[in-house]
């Protein structure tokens, strides 16, 4: 099971293995004071797509469909998570404020299609 949380919010006993899919540290968060498993830099998107969606440069569907075409670039490394994902449960950490359009959403439905 892959879902995802803020990095802000409490930590809890089903989070399981917990990864951090930003490319920066975030905002406010000590580096020991984060309960995370690993940072998985190399799923998070560019800078450049990054900042195209937060500038409003581009609108999230535009911005889901280049974060896909990324990932395939790091498909051994989304692999290797699908399966711990069907071993025990996976919480992908991001900063991002809004909860229903980020990129830790589209990263987990990636990771969901990669699963045998």
């Amino acid at each position: 099971m892959i879902r995802c949380k803020r990095v802000y919010d409490p930590v809890s006993a089903e989070d399981g293995y917990r990864i951090l899919v930003d490319r920066l540290w975030p905002r406010g968060v000590k580096k020991d004071a984060l309960n995370h498993d690993e940072w998985a830099k190399a799923l998070s998107p560019s800078a450049e797509l990054r900042k195209a969606f937060h500038g409003e440069v581009i609108d999230f569907a535009t911005f889901s469909q280049h974060y896909r075409d990324e990932l395939r670039l790091n498909q051994a490394e989304g692999e290797r998570i699908a399966r711990l994902a069907q071993q025990q449960p996976v919480t992908l950490l991001y900063a991002a404020k809004n909860t229903q359009q980020n990129h830790a959403l589209v990263l987990a439905d990636w990771l969901s299609r990669l699963a045998p």
